[in-house]
């Protein structure tokens, strides 16, 4: 999806990254094997997905000021689905437009 949306010309790029919990580290290796997506991994004490008020595979769309404009849940809304990827492509794109 990164690549699709990076051959479309927006006003803002868009970086798709996935920040993993504290406590799961040993999946980091699986998770990112033949993978181009940034992964980042707090450290104890910076408890991101709790600040963040997310929940387990949350995609959380930010606006230009680091605004919270939406989240798509992947594991109710599975990409395999193509409905479902249209709709996180759109809503995507639209945050990168607006």
């Amino acid at each position: 999806m990164q690549t699709e949306i990076s051959s479309q010309q927006t006003l803002r790029p868009v970086q798709i990254l996935g920040i993993n919990d504290v406590g799961v580290e040993s999946a980091n290796d699986e998770m990112t094997a033949g993978r181009a997506l940034p992964w980042l991994q707090p450290i104890a004490g910076d408890d991101v997905w709790t600040l963040w008020q997310v929940e387990y595979r949350d995609v959380v769309i930010l606006g230009p000021g680091d605004e919270r404009l939406g989240v798509f849940n992947l594991t109710v809304h599975d990409l395999a689905d193509p409905v479902n990827y249209a709709e996180l492509l759109a809503q995507l794109l639209d945050a990168a437009n607006e």
